[in-house]
Order: C-alpha cells, then structure tokens, then sequence
C-alpha cells in the first residue's frame, strides 16, 4: 500500500489495541475519544478552528525555520555519505525532536477530521506530515536508536551518556504518543513501527535484567503504557513500572539541580508533596496513574490521591496553574504562591490535565474533571494568544507596567507573548493538546454514560448516542438530546461542577423535574445519575446558574492577603489597565460590589476574548492614596488612614469589566491583576 493512502482511511476509534469497541468491564471507566465524540460549536471549536487555522500552521513554519526538520534531513544516509562532516546541529538543546513528535501527534488528530479545515491547510499539513514521517523512518538507526542531536557522528557525546539532559526516553515518549495517535486516528502504522523498535532498544538496555536508571525528564512512563494498549506487549508495561518504582534513588546526576529537581530524592511512593520541575512532576505522576490503572497496584493509587490532595489543597494556583518557582521551573514550598512571580507554564498546565483525566479514569471521581475543567479554561487557554500565533511559556497572574516575561533560560523578555522560544516545549504541546480536546469530555463504564465535559458535541457511546447543546462555558445550560439507545434502563451521569452552587441545581427530563434534591455542596460523589429506559428524542436539561462570585485565599496564602479573585462558571476573570479608569493597584472591591455585578455580552472581539464573550461589570471603590513610603510606621487608627492623607476624605468609585484571564494580554501591554485588592 502506498504510504499516502494510511491518510485516506476512515478515522479509528481511540479505544483499545486494535480500534475494535471492546466490552465494558463493570466498574471500569473507559474514555470514549477517538471518532466518537467531536466538538461541533461554542467556545471549545472556536479553539480548535484557530488550531487548525493558524497555530498549526504557524508552529509547522516556525519549526521549519528552526531547523528541526532539517536536523533530520542532515542524517539521511545518502547525505553522510557524500559528506565527511554533516552540517552543525541546529539549536541549543538535545530534546528538539521531541517537538516535532508532539506536532505530529496534533496533526493526527486534524488529518483524521476530513470534513474540517480547507484543502490547502489540510495539503500543507499533509506534506509536512509525510514528511517528517519518511524522514524518521530513514533516520532510525539499525538497533531502533532516534535522536538527531546524538546520532550526529561529530557530537561530543555518545547515546545514552546524559540521562538528566539528554532526554533520550522523553523523545522516544513523545514519539510513542504520536505513533499511537497515528495508528489509532489514521490507520497509519508506520511511525508506530519506528516507534516500537526505538521502544524495543529502552526495554533492552535499562528492562529488568538491564541498567537500573531512568530519564532526566518523565514521560516515557505514559507512551510505554499506551504502547503496551496498542500492541499488546507486556514488556512496555513492565518497563513503565519499572521506571516509576526506580525513581527517588539518587540515580541521575545533574550539574546544575539537585535531585529534588527530577523527583528523584525519594521514592514517588513515599513523596510528601509534589515537587520540583513542574512539568516533570506532572508527568511522572501521570504515567504512574496509568501504571496504576493496567496494574491495580493500590498503594500506588493510594500515593497519586496524597499527592494530588496535597497539591490542590496547597500548592494549585486558582486558575489551575502549577509552578511559582522561574529559577528552576518548580513547585514551590506549600502555599508559596506568588502573583506576579507565578511561572505556571503551559506545559505544566498540561500535565496536570494529563493527570487529572487519568485519575478519573482510575477513580470515577468527579473531583478529577473539575480541576481539569479549570486548567483548561485558564491556566492553559491563556497560553496562546487570540491570533494563535504568539504565547505564554509561564503565566503570571499579575502584571506591572516595567514587568516582560522571562522563561526558563532565554535570554531577554517580551512586554507579552512570543511567537517561539529557544527551547519551544509549550507550542508544539498546544496544538496537539488543542486537536484532541474532543477526548476528555465523555466516558463510559458498564450501563452508564458519563459526561465529564461540557461543549456542543455529537456523541456516540457504546450503547447511547446523544447530541450535546449548550453555550458553555458562558451559561451553565446544557440540552442532551438522546439518537440512540439500548432497550433497557440505562444510566446517564452529569458532572456537576465543583463551583456550582448545589441548592440552584435544577435537572429535568422533558419538562418533568427530576425527583430527589442534590445534597447540599455536591450531588452524590460529584454526579447527577438518571436511570431510565431513554427513547430516541428524549432530552435531557441541566441547568447551572452562573453568579458572580469572589474567592478569597487560605491564610498561610501571604502574597494575596487581602485580595479577591473573581469568577464566574469554571472562568476565572481579571482586570486590565485598559478596562479600568483607576489604577488596577487601586481598586477595591468586596462582596457587596460582586453582588451587584453585571454581565455583558461584547458583540464582537473584545480585550482578545472571541464574539460572545462574558464580560463582568462591576463598580469598585478608589483607594485614597497611601504614604508614599514603601514601610511606613504603623499607628493606630483607620486602616486606610496614610501620614499623607486626610482620613475623612471620601473613597471615589471606578466602573470596570472585568475580562476573562485566558484573554488577557492580547491589547497593548499594561498592567494586570487576577487577585484584587479587598482592603
């Protein structure tokens, strides 16, 4: 078969080893991705049209550009052949192909929806696609070995040398997700057969008879155990294990971070607390919840639960984000959260989302998607710009005047986003992120459909079909329309949001209300459940009231004492100079201003959010001005009585909006606050 026509095939189901629906085990929870389910409107397809229409195309000519195809191209055979020195290896960090896999593995998922996007779009994708494919293939090394930074005969290193930096197993994770992404999406085989002879070199060298290391950065961990669901092969889970367990024994050497830094100071079983590099603590946590959910190993399950408490109830910003240190991308100590220093990189939020869905899918807790719920709405939809050409590698939530971003080791800053960085983990992650939001909105266990998710949808589970309606996340009403069902009772169950004020709940089938009140603070273990013989046009309404409404910190929380947080819904909002006719340093507010507040729907485009975006209005008081003192005595008296004001003087009021965070950033630069002063 030619190797263009894999990308004619039908699309596959995402759902097991060969694509083939499998019997449901009782209990277990499935995600149902793949083909069935697909985003057909609303704020989610927005994004995902401006995916395909620009970040992909805009990431497929900035890694062009880079040089990270051509750092393939460079090693084809017949090149160093007719060369005795290939040409010098283009950027400044090993991993770089890793980009390139996660391009890839977003491009599945696009060529596999052949009803969306242009012709010449889905040309351009294509191409690239095929490639980069070709090049991989021909690139490989004879024993399955695939890194064009150390497969450069002049590279002063040897495979294998750099554990902590060379990220060799981060590529081969990457490039194993991809190739799964292709076979399972396009029918497509060809990088999965790259993939298992690079994986089948891992197993070899470091197995249970081989070297006892790990990799620098986790990752490998998640691609071995979908490698194992997609080819069957036990060897891949064993390994996943094993690198999970092997971890936290002081085994890779840095030069620059101590071992806290890899988690790898002890044993994942045993950590206390999340820590060090944000994204690597995500991941590896990800991939032990999937070791978890192949194995049924309880005590690692019972780990991955402490650890994820611990972090959202200490360490979890409110817009989802995680990181707050910039000096070496970590987690930071407990309630260590900083506003304008937050790093929550994009990746991170990523990972988190990563771990919160596989802990749903271990678990059926509702608590699981409620996070990932608000990582996707803020923490990471404030990566990219609204133009998809330019973004976020950390993600503060405050900005002053003088403040340009820094990320990780580049030097220099930008008043806002960029279009690429020096090491451009973050984009490359979006797109593919962006391409698959489809697959963590709907699962399914035996006898029960499970929306986890929230979007206008077609759905097509197991034994129910159902099309999805609502203008979520702007309003909380959600219209499921049932296509098709089995002839017998059947459970279909709604998540319902941690936010959501349980007393206002109202859930109705037809125009008949649903019997039973929802226990105060949450329905029964996160989940409205309605059993019933379902026909072919029946409708199921939930309705979720979306007030205004301010969060206030824990008081160990010192960097934002004394501040609220506005939200609405899962959106978390904040307010920018150019909305504000005071300073945004000045401006006060309380629960009284929030309970009067308004919504305002902008009829177009407005501070980078798309048409129909909520915008809250609220009239905020002035704070009279404070000694210009930056530690002025303290006396006694009102506390907003400064030595330079007079203390009978009357607060002034400012109208502001208040937009959401993911759109901020997208005017001209000026300053931000998501925490707002309260005193």
């Amino acid at each position: 078969m030619d190797d263009r026509d894999s990308l004619d095939r039908s699309p596959r189901d995402a759902v097991g080893r060969t694509g083939a629906v499998a019997p449901l085990a009782p209990g277990e929870v499935t995600p149902l991705g793949g083909s069935r389910v697909r985003i057909t409107g609303g704020l989610l397809a927005d994004w995902q049209r401006r995916n395909r229409e620009a970040t992909v195309p805009h990431t497929l000519e900035q890694l062009e550009k880079a040089g990270n195809l051509e750092n393939l191209r460079r090693l084809l055979p017949t090149k160093l052949a007719e060369n005795e020195q290939v040409r010098p290896y283009q950027g400044r960090y090993p991993f770089l192909d890793t980009d390139l896999y996660k391009t890839l593995e977003g491009l599945a998922y696009e060529l596999a929806r052949p009803d969306e996007g242009g012709d010449l779009e889905r040309q351009v994708m294509r191409d690239f696609y095929e490639e980069t494919v070709g090049l991989l293939e021909r690139v490989q090394a004879p024993d399955g070995y695939l890194n064009s930074f150390f497969q450069d005969p002049d590279c002063a290193k040897a495979p294998w040398e750099d554990l902590a930096w060379g990220h060799e197993m981060y590529n081969l994770g990457h490039l194993a997700q991809a190739a799964v992404a292709a076979h399972r999406q396009l029918g497509d085989r060809r990088l999965l057969d790259v993939a298992i002879r690079f994986a089948d070199l891992v197993v070899e060298r470091y197995g249970p008879t081989g070297e006892e290391a790990v990799c620098g950065h986790p990752e490998v961990e998640m691609a071995l155990v979908e490698l194992y669901r997609e080819t069957g092969d036990e060897r891949y889970l064993t390994q996943a294990r094993l690198f999970v367990d092997r971890r936290g024994r002081g085994t890779v050497v840095s030069r620059v971070f101590g071992s806290q830094y890899f988690q790898d100071h002890v044993p994942l079983r045993e950590l206390p607390s999340v820590t060090g590099h944000a994204v690597r603590m995500t991941y590896l946590a990800a991939g032990a919840a999937d070791v978890y959910r192949e194995t049924g190993d309880r005590e690692l399950l019972d780990a991955l639960r402490r650890l994820w408490d611990d972090m959202v109830a200490t360490k979890l910003y409110v817009t989802g984000g995680l990181g707050s240190r910039h000096s070496d991308e970590a987690v930071g100590d407990r309630y260590e959260l900083p506003s304008e220093r937050s790093y929550s990189e994009t990746c991170a939020a990523i990972g988190t989302m990563q771990w919160a869905w596989r802990m749903f899918l271990a678990t059926g807790d509702a608590h699981y998607p409620d996070v990932l719920e608000r990582v996707l709405y803020n923490a990471f939809a404030v990566g990219p710009a609204a133009d998809g050409r330019a973004f976020f590698y950390d993600n503060p939530l405050q900005r002053r005047a003088d403040h340009d971003q820094r990320s990780g080791a580049e030097e220099g800053g930008e008043a806002l986003r960029r279009a690429w960085f020096g090491c451009p983990c973050c984009p490359p992650n979006v797109v593919r992120w962006m391409a698959q939001l489809a697959d963590f909105l709907v699962a399914e266990r035996a006898g029960e459909l499970l929306v986890a998710g929230y979007a206008q949808a077609h759905v097509d589970g197991t034994e129910v079909a159902l099309d999805m309606a609502t203008g979520y996340p702007w309003d909380g009403e959600v219209r499921l329309t049932v296509r098709r069902a089995p002839d017998r009772p059947y459970r279909i169950s709604l998540r319902v949001p941690g936010w959501a004020d349980a007393g206002r709940i109202r859930l109705t089938v037809g125009d008949e209300a649903v019997a039973g009140e929802v226990p105060a603070g949450t329905a029964v273990d996160g989940w409205l459940t309605v059993e019933r013989l379902w026909r072919p046009g029946d409708e199921l309404r939930l309705s979720l009231p979306m007030p205004v409404r301010g969060h206030v910190s824990h008081p160990h929380l010192d960097a934002t004492r004394g501040a609220v947080a506005v939200a609405r819904g899962p959106l978390v909002y904040c307010v920018e100079q150019q909305d504000c006719p005071a300073g945004v340093d000045d401006v006060v507010i309380g629960a009284e201003h929030l309970a009067a507040a308004g919504t305002v729907v902008a009829p177009e485009a407005d501070g980078g959010g798309p048409a129909g975006t909520v915008l809250i209005r609220v009239a905020a008081d002035v704070a009279p001005p404070r000694s210009p003192e930056l530690y002025p005595v303290l006396t006694a008296g009102p506390r907003a009585a400064s030595p330079d004001t007079d203390t009978d003087t009357d607060t002034s009021t400012a109208d502001m909006l208040l937009v959401p965070y993911f759109a901020w950033g997208n005017r001209e630069p000026g300053p931000m606050r998501v925490w707002i002063r309260n005193v």
